[in-house]
């Protein structure tokens, strides 16, 4: 726009960058579930056990009322949105949007909600996943070292809130940033595998699926779906 065209060098992008601090090496990788009584969305959880929720992202408006997406995953939608209207952890609930598999819900942050996306953040973390429980809430999350990791788990401590991890292994500079299936995702793969899910014809569906592992077909359509999801990712990529 009438400026002088500016020059830039490949070679100031490739290579090291001596001017900016790595954490790229090494680090951990953890899976954690969280639970606490004013969690985030954790009355609704209690309330509609059936349902999956995945937050997609948070944003801060106005005068610091934060605001979240939400896709969400269940057979019936109407019990879980009677439950939202009555959680003290959130409010003004909104349906923007609507798929053959799932809905899309904004909602607001109160006072009573117990977050733990910016202690994850302060602690170092990278967040890798987030999905529902029936209690709280499943992480997997990448810290540059075990210092980190334990700066997060001494902020939900003083904060009760609980902490199980049900994964932990380092990370190395062929890792890739891999995260591994869950336990549910590998049992649900495996099933699937051994009951012919996979073959042509199929010998057994999602129905079926979902009943032998005592789950909602919602549950497992999302299951598969990100299971697969990050099979493609590490294998692909």
């Amino acid at each position: 726009m009438g400026g002088r065209p500016v020059s830039i060098e490949i070679s100031d992008y490739e290579g090291e960058r001596t001017g900016i601090r790595s954490q790229a090496d090494g680090g951990i990788v953890t899976q954690l579930r969280l639970d606490h009584a004013s969690l985030f969305l954790r009355p609704t959880l209690r309330r509609v056990p059936d349902v999956t929720v995945e937050p997609e992202y948070w944003t801060t408006v106005g005068t610091g009322r934060t605001l979240v997406f939400c896709s969400v995953y269940a057979d019936s939608f109407e019990s879980f949105e009677t439950a939202l209207e009555i959680d003290p952890t959130i409010t003004d609930p909104v349906l923007t949007d609507r798929y053959a598999d799932r809905r899309v819900y904004r909602v607001e942050l109160t006072d009573c909600a117990v977050t733990f996306i910016s202690a994850t953040a302060e602690a170092g973390g990278r967040l890798l996943d987030l999905s529902s429980t029936r209690t709280g809430w499943q992480l997997q999350l990448q810290f540059p070292s075990r210092d980190d990791l334990v700066e997060f788990n001494d902020y939900c401590r003083e904060r009760d809130i609980s902490v199980t991890v049900d994964r932990l292994r380092l990370s190395d500079d062929e890792d890739d940033c891999v995260v591994a299936l869950t336990e549910k995702q590998q049992e649900l793969l495996a099933v699937a595998h051994e009951e012919g899910y996979f073959d042509v014809p199929r010998g057994i569906s999602q129905d079926e699926l979902a009943d032998r592992l005592g789950v909602s077909k919602s549950a497992v359509s999302q299951r598969l779906r990100r299971a697969i999801g990050e099979l493609c990712a590490s294998k692909l990529s």
